[in-house]
């Protein structure tokens, strides 16, 4: 069941104030933040359940157009896939994503409105949470809607508002600002936040913001910062002294039944995972054996030449070769390579007809990741050998005994050519706004770059590695015969890479992403 879709009055909506003659009068429908046990209750509200990854997903080359005449797709994902501003309403629509998300930041301001009002000597915990909190949102909010951050534009790249304190006034104005800015803010409340985080006051930590969970999110923001240190730094801090003990562990997944629940079901509870945030959402049906979605999907073709089956450094990659191998489906219009990891789940609302809405679990860091982004940042800061132990300690976990020498890594890239439209490769022409060096830091880094997109495949952050690196899109459409057409190329510097803001936020005045 799609949810009901919710008026958007000027940005946010929400915390707007009454008329004069009510202000001295408290409404009976809202709670005082006034205690230590109510800022952490309203702190669990404090971590959106909108979600960006169908629409990221979607977005990059980890899908397939597989055929006009494929019935299994709707005119949202038409959109999605092909770029289009959105004018389609869905579970995981840029609406939801914006309105669950500022409202998250909403009550992270809340939060720490109380704790200044009450006084922050006993509820420095608390604090570091409101403001790692704040500081997620934002980033999502900007990694999306926005160009990517980099030093030679974004002082006058539109940003997304960076709301600091909670809504008082009805029907606020808003100016978007520049992502420069909004990336400062970003860092200024994650470097306050760090020192205060503790696991001690959460109850679950599963969907809290740990020391590590904390740390891997510094890590990934200071990499997309092109602050290279402070991400290696950071990614240290969650991966310990001892890394390969903080890993998933794909042997014992890939030692479960082959069944869609059971495995979707222990990758969420695996402890390598560092956060989990749930939302309504048909991601686990779209990344599952069902029709929908099908039309759009990871094809049999992309694992084959770009992804999980792609050639590898010590050589080609077979299924066998996982621990946890993927789930190949293929019929009649029906066309995906998947790995569960995205559970289905349904929320019944009305047990009588039997209706409700459909649910997952996104896993948004995880140790296996935090490793990636230690070994692309001692990459640029010319740490090979460092950064191919990391590779190998990754590889050596996901594949079965399968690492590699910078000779190999070497040569696959360099005899590899550069992916086009008339032959597809995982190699993509790198245009980022920094340097990287021809030669071995590229190698290394198009390596990097092909063992994130397969352990993240799904999760919709192939898209900003796309948005970092400046990597052009072309939209392939396989037809009835097999043979491929190319429907529309997203380049270099197209303006669509910024996913447009929500229809009903550009009504309200706030700047449209140009087109």
């Amino acid at each position: 069941m799609k949810r009901t879709h919710i008026i958007f009055i000027a940005l946010l909506g929400i915390f707007a104030a009454s008329c004069d003659s009510y202000l001295d009068e408290t409404p009976d429908n809202r709670a005082e933040v006034d205690s230590q046990t109510k800022i952490r209750k309203l702190l669990v509200s404090a971590y959106t359940e909108g979600n960006h990854a169908l629409v990221t997903e979607y977005a990059s080359d980890n899908i397939d157009d597989t055929g006009s005449i494929n019935p299994y797709s709707t005119r949202f994902d038409e959109q999605l896939a092909n770029w289009i501003d959105l004018t389609e309403v869905d579970n995981d629509d840029t609406q939801t994503f914006w309105e669950k998300t500022y409202l998250a930041i909403a009550h992270s301001n809340e939060a720490l409105a109380a704790i200044a009002e009450i006084g922050e000597e006993n509820l420095l915990p608390e604090k570091g949470e409101a403001l790692i909190t704040r500081a997620y949102s934002h980033f999502l909010l900007v990694n999306v809607f926005c160009k990517h951050y980099n030093s030679q534009s974004s002082a006058t790249d539109l940003g997304i508002t960076y709301m600091e304190k909670s809504e008082t006034t009805l029907d606020p104005k808003y100016d978007r600002g520049n992502v420069k800015d909004v990336y400062e803010k970003i860092n200024a409340d994650i470097e306050a936040a760090l020192p205060l985080i503790s696991d001690d006051i959460y109850e679950i930590s599963t969907y809290h913001f740990t020391k590590k969970a904390a740390y891997a999110f510094a890590a990934r923001f200071n990499l997309y910062y092109g602050q290279w240190q402070k991400a290696k730094d950071y990614a240290s801090v969650v991966l310990t002294a001892n890394p390969s003990t903080q890993l998933r562990d794909w042997s014992r997944l890939g030692a479960l039944p082959r069944d869609r629940k059971v495995v979707s079901n222990a990758y969420i509870n695996d402890p390598a995972n560092l956060l989990a945030l749930t939302s309504n959402s048909n991601m686990g049906v779209y990344f599952g054996p069902w029709n929908d979605g099908a039309r759009f999907n990871h094809s049999q073709k992309i694992a084959a030449e770009q992804t999980l089956l792609a050639p590898s450094p010590w050589g080609g990659i077979t299924r066998a070769d996982y621990h946890f191998g993927p789930f190949v489906y293929v019929g009649n219009n029906f066309d995906k390579t998947i790995f569960y990891k995205i559970p289905y789940l349904f929320e019944i609302t009305d047990p009588v007809a039997q209706i409700g809405y459909s649910r997952t679990v996104m896993v948004p860091f995880t140790t296996d990741e935090s490793l990636l982004v230690r070994a692309e940042a001692e990459v640029m800061l010319g740490e090979n050998s460092l950064a191919l132990a990391d590779l190998n300690m990754w590889s050596m976990n996901i594949f079965k005994d399968k690492e590699s020498t910078l000779d190999q890594v070497n040569t696959l890239y360099t005899d590899m050519a550069y992916s086009s439209e008339a032959l597809v490769t995982q190699k993509k022409k790198l245009n980022p706004k920094f340097t990287v060096t021809t030669g071995v830091q590229e190698n290394m880094i198009h390596y990097v770059l092909q063992c994130r997109r397969i352990l993240t495949l799904h999760e919709g952050l192939r898209w900003f590695d796309i948005k970092r690196y400046g990597i052009e899109v072309p939209r392939f459409q396989i037809q009835a015969d097999e043979s491929v057409i190319v429907l529309d190329v997203l380049k270099v510097d197209d303006s669509r890479r910024a996913i447009q803001l929500p229809q009903d936020v550009r009504n309200a005045g706030l700047e449209a992403n140009p087109r």
